[in-house]
């Protein structure tokens, strides 16, 4: 079944009007795709077997305090936040290229990135 879609086909705009979203996104907006993205990220690491899988949720945590931190800078009014983030950014930047060094480094000394085989310091 194909669905084509013509100038007269849109539904009209009284019914448009009756699911309209709100005009403004608020700092709510913000927070709650900031907690929902920790949330994945938390439960990621949580139940996750996956080195590589469960860097990628902590770089998903870190990118939500992120974005928590530049929606309470725009709705303060001040750059103090947007600097900071700058920063955080920076560093993470940093951290990605270690961390996978590190990763890289489990692998080739153990053939796996499954954390139920990384368990012993050496060898």
């Amino acid at each position: 079944m194909h669905l084509l879609l013509t100038p007269g086909s849109f539904p009209p705009a009284s019914l448009l009007a009756v699911v309209a979203l709100p005009a403004e996104v608020g700092i709510n907006h913000y927070l709650l795709v900031s907690a929902l993205l920790f949330a994945i990220g938390f439960f990621g690491v949580l139940l996750r077997r996956n080195t590589l899988v469960i860097y990628m949720c902590l770089e998903l945590m870190l990118n939500a305090s992120t974005l928590a931190a530049v929606a309470f800078s725009r709705f303060n009014g001040s750059v103090d936040g947007n600097i900071f983030v700058f920063f955080i950014i920076t560093v993470a930047a940093a951290e990605v290229a270690v961390g996978l060094a590190i990763i890289v480094a489990l692998f080739r000394l153990r053939q796996t990135v499954q954390t139920e085989d990384l368990t012993a310091l050496r060898n």
